[in-house]
């Protein structure tokens, strides 16, 4: 038997003077399997067109869908509707990224600052000749490398995190997460000293109180607790 809920939703455009923040609440009926992705495509197609959000996989694996939901950082492609015994959702856009409209951030300038800032490609001081087989390594080592690439860049871990919401800079687990990924693949010829210099700080790796709201919140339940702490052993044993 379908129920109705309510959405209730923030509405603010930072580029349109005379617009404040509000919330509207949208009542909808509920069906079958019901996700916020489906919810929201319904209000935004039938009920309020000027509503916005980001949406492109809707299967849990692009991270554009990440807001608020009853104070929880989540993906609502990936939340159920039902979830909620009340039927009252509540939805905002994600903390420390810049707001665009209504739900919508901009967690890709983030994300670019954030890949520049960590270096976060492989540095080989030789040069790769594409006409070889590339270097292998042990199955064991790509699967743990292969682990940390899962990452969707959601920003659900930075939107969590208490530092993040203090400290502009901080890299984040997200960040944190990918020194992680290149420290421990045998193609980076970096030292544990090239990576103090990138997160060496109190925007880095040593910002991080341990809180821990990263690894509860991320979608793709990613190792980050036992990455955050290996990184800083790595880095409290730099001299």
């Amino acid at each position: 038997m379908s129920r109705e809920i309510t959405i209730r939703a923030l509405k603010y455009n930072p580029s349109d003077e005379n617009s404040k923040p509000e919330f509207k609440e949208y009542k909808l009926e509920e069906t079958a399997g019901m996700t916020l992705y489906i919810a929201l495509t319904k209000i935004k197609s039938s009920i309020d067109y000027d509503l916005s959000s980001d949406f492109v996989c809707r299967a849990g694996i692009c991270g554009a869908c990440g807001m608020l939901i009853n104070g929880k950082p989540q993906l609502a492609c990936k939340t159920l509707t039902s979830n909620f015994k009340d039927g009252k959702i509540e939805l905002l856009p994600l903390p420390t990224f810049k707001l665009i409209k209504d739900l919508s951030v901009d967690t890709g300038s983030w994300m670019k600052n954030m890949s520049i800032r960590v270096n976060s490609w492989i540095v080989a001081n030789e040069k790769t000749d594409i006409s070889k087989i590339e270097k292998p390594i042990e199955p064991k080592v790509s699967d743990e490398v292969f682990e940390l690439d899962r990452c969707i860049e959601c920003g659900l871990c930075v939107a969590s995190c208490s530092t993040a919401i203090m400290r502009e800079d901080f890299v984040g687990a997200v960040g944190l997460n990918r020194v992680a990924r290149f420290q421990i693949d045998p193609h980076d010829d970096r030292s544990d000293e090239d990576f103090y210099e990138l997160i060496g700080d109190d925007d880095g790796i040593f910002g991080c109180m341990s809180l821990l709201a990263c690894e509860d919140h991320c979608p793709k339940e990613l190792p980050l607790q036992s990455k955050i702490a290996y990184m800083r052993r790595k880095m409290v044993g730099v001299k």
